[in-house]
């Protein structure tokens, strides 16, 4: 069976897709990925073939993509126009025009994408094939309402039936990497939904790791990230959080992007390590709670090794894993006008000096860990395959 997955131009998109396409690649399968050009190197790091297709540019460079964006402030607003004009419009538009060739050329047997690109769907549909999706973010109405018009209007485009669009983006297979007791109750699951171990990738071959990291850290240990996108829109955000965290704990690590410079933060005491990247895989075991932007990538993480966390919310699907982790009683949220280097530390103070916050995400722990591996997903995926009028 040849997959091919298809994926936004950012880590936080690429990463949780990789468990399932070594799960692929393990049972014999013919694993590729198309994405933007500029990605693929990435893409390729982690041992897959890319084939480059779509818009080229990088998420993490956005505002030099899609300058209209700087026009709208933080809030709905600008989350709507990114779904809605560049994920479900510009981008899928543009990969579907080369999927369409990659498709006839390569001869996939079925298109596994990420929550945010949707060329892979509209292509797949246009080909005849199944598609799954892999969740990679909270699962919010609001996106899909985003979404509907430009999907319809691309279904339109390429001969496709009218009024499908939302159903044709989990028709086949729905598969989350979020456990459902963390899922948005208000916020029905599809029929084709099924729930998966979230198994932590966040090396793509680039990054080392720090002596440091496995050597003797003084408790109590806290990261801090703000991920890899995001992590600018707030100015002066991450100097706040250093602030507030650093006489709180016994070590603090800040990973804060390739596209910020560490020194920038100035001189630091022995127990601050501030870096550009680190995989999260080779931190989180060394630490006791997290501060994060609450991208889904980085939450799902915190759950795995039962990490309590204070979510300082930005933009995206932030607002909405941060609404669930106040809702679970899983840490604490710091909101828009807290950001303070006082309300930030207190809050960090809280959720280290509270064993209630570490058990209870420590039982929703071990609840993910119940869950079925990306094994399952392989059976799954050869069944729609093998069952689909070709």
């Amino acid at each position: 069976m040849r997959v091919l997955f298809t994926t936004q131009p950012a880590l936080g998109h690429f990463h949780p897709q990789v468990p399932l396409a070594r799960a692929l690649a393990a049972a014999g399968h013919e694993v590729a990925f198309a994405c933007a050009a500029s990605f693929c190197t990435a893409v390729e790091a982690s041992g897959f073939h890319a084939f480059p297709s779509g818009l080229d540019w990088r998420e993490e460079e956005i505002l030099a993509a899609f300058p209209d964006l700087d026009l709208l402030p933080l809030g709905p607003e600008r989350t709507a126009w990114v779904w809605g004009r560049i994920f479900a419009g510009r981008t899928a538009e543009m990969m579907v025009d080369d999927l369409l060739v990659l498709i006839a050329d390569w001869k996939p047997d079925i298109i596994v994408r990420e929550t945010a690109e949707y060329g892979g769907c509209v292509a797949a549909e246009a080909c005849g094939l199944p598609h799954a999706v892999v969740q990679t973010i909270a699962f919010r109405r609001e996106f899909d309402a985003w979404v509907a018009p430009p999907l319809e209007h691309l279904r339109i485009k390429h001969g496709l039936p009218e009024g499908q669009a939302l159903d044709m983006l989990r028709r086949y297979l729905h598969l989350s990497l979020v456990p459902d007791a963390f899922q948005n109750p208000d916020v029905p699951l599809p029929a084709t939904h099924v729930s998966l171990r979230p198994d932590v990738f966040d090396a793509s071959g680039e990054e080392s790791v720090p002596d440091w990291v496995n050597g003797q850290l003084t408790s109590p240990v806290v990261y801090v990230t703000l991920g890899t996108v995001v992590n600018r829109y707030i100015p002066g955000l991450f100097g706040a959080i250093i602030d507030g965290v650093r006489d709180a704990v016994g070590t603090l690590i800040a990973t804060v992007g390739r596209n910020v410079d560490p020194a920038s933060f100035g001189l630091q005491p022995p127990h601050v390590h501030i870096d550009q990247y680190i995989p999260q895989s080779a931190v989180l075991p060394e630490c006791d709670a997290v501060v994060t932007h609450g991208g889904s990538g980085t939450v799902m993480a915190a759950l795995v090794h039962g990490l309590p966390m204070v979510v300082i919310p930005i933009a995206a699907d932030q607002p909405a894993n941060a609404q669930r982790i106040a809702e679970l009683n899983l840490g604490r949220v710091v909101g828009p006008h807290e950001r303070t280097p006082e309300a930030i530390g207190e809050a960090v103070r809280a959720i280290l000096d509270d064993s209630g916050y570490r058990d209870r995400v420590c039982a929703l722990r071990d609840e993910v860990a119940s869950l079925p591996g990306s094994d399952a997903a392989v059976h799954l995926l050869e069944r729609i395959a093998n069952g689909a009028n070709r």
